[in-house]
């Protein structure tokens, strides 16, 4: 049984238009060249698929989760729409093809050294004690080399109210990331304010904090 926190979600989703919009986030485009060619990329709560499917298109393997299923039908939908091959179990994954798995971030435990990237974009509604769980596990999913993409809103974005939660303990800033990932090489962290057009969910000026990680 889904959880209330997961059925408000599938709720949200249920439209037809992308509440995020279906353009990949301007971070992870920015930010792909970090990704070795043909790569296994692990997409964490990918939503309704827009950087998920676009990785895909890139030439990347691309294992998507998220745990509204909602979400996950309307991501295997625009990787169909853009003639990307949607394969049904792990072992099936190819570059260039997308898995979808309907999992919750807060419970899932997620495979361990089995990507050479892990992407998790505005992935802030868990709650402090499951986040740095997830944030573990995420660490631990990479395979030496591999690298960890994060963007997610700074505090200041409760000034901003352009989306994302509204409770300041689930919003980022520089020493909470940098202890989150203190295990890894840090290739960029940086906090600054720009606007954002991500569908109707993400618009507006926006205080944003992008985190680059490499595990040696």
């Amino acid at each position: 049984m889904a959880t209330p926190d997961l059925q408000a979600w599938d709720t949200r989703f249920a439209q037809d238009a992308y509440i995020f919009g279906t353009a990949p986030n301007v971070f992870l485009v920015n930010s792909v060249a970090h990704i070795p060619s043909g790569a296994r990329v692990l997409a964490v709560a990918d939503g309704e698929g827009r950087n998920g499917v676009w990785l895909a298109q890139q030439g990347f393997a691309v294992h998507s989760t998220d745990g509204s299923k909602v979400a996950v039908a309307k991501s295997m939908a625009l990787a169909k729409e853009r003639g990307i091959p949607v394969v049904h179990s792990v072992d099936a994954l190819v570059p260039g093809s997308i898995f979808h798995e309907c999992a919750d971030s807060d419970s899932w435990v997620c495979p361990v050294g089995a990507f050479e990237a892990v992407i998790g974009i505005f992935i802030q509604f868990t709650k402090p004690a499951a986040r740095a769980v997830m944030f573990d596990q995420m660490i631990a999913a990479l395979k030496p080399g591999g690298v960890l993409l994060l963007e997610g809103y700074h505090h200041r974005q409760l000034g901003f109210g352009t989306g994302g939660p509204q409770a300041l303990e689930q919003l980022y800033d520089q020493a909470l990331l940098s202890e989150a990932f203190r295990v890894l090489e840090t290739i960029e962290l940086r906090d600054y304010d720009q606007e954002v057009d991500e569908g109707d969910g993400h618009n507006g000026m926006s205080a944003l904090i992008d985190y680059i990680g490499r595990l040696n």
